[in-house]
């Protein structure tokens, strides 16, 4: 990522930051919504501690992405913490819409075109370590990379 895309990560999510439990609520109900499978996945969950995971975890992760030697472990941690949550690969993608929306709802008209495509790109590269975590968790990576497949 080019340092102006992360900028616009770090400068949007300041923003965000006195609305984060909104940010979480709004992520939440619209991954529920079109994603009734990821739902089923946090049935027994007190969702004002997840909540609050999560913001955290947003923060750090912004925290880090100007820090790739912080970013890629992390991250591919995460993947592998969430394959053990049965976290399918399918669930990236509705939680990435999720977030996006997540942020555009709580930002309103800060929420510009070009703070939408930087998340975009910021969340498009965690969800590639965070799916590269889930595979070394399940041992996929690793047997195609044994194989010479990967």
């Amino acid at each position: 990522m080019i340092a102006e895309t992360r900028q616009l990560v770090h400068d949007t999510w300041a923003l965000a930051w006195p609305a984060r439990d909104d940010v979480a609520r709004h992520f939440y109900a619209r991954l529920f919504e079109i994603d009734p499978d990821a739902a089923r996945l946090l049935t027994a969950t007190d969702m004002v501690a997840q909540r609050k995971k999560f913001t955290d975890m947003l923060a750090a992760i912004v925290g880090a992405i100007d820090e790739p030697d912080e970013l890629v472990p992390a991250s591919s941690a995460l993947g592998r913490r969430h394959a053990g949550y049965s976290v399918e690969d399918r669930h990236y993608d509705s939680v990435g819409d999720a977030l996006l929306w997540a942020l555009g709802q709580t930002l309103g008209g800060r929420y510009t075109p070009e703070a939408h495509a930087a998340w975009h790109e910021a969340y498009a590269l965690l969800s590639a370590l965070m799916r590269r975590g889930a595979l070394s968790a399940s041992g996929a990576w690793t047997a195609g990379r044994e194989g010479g497949a990967r």
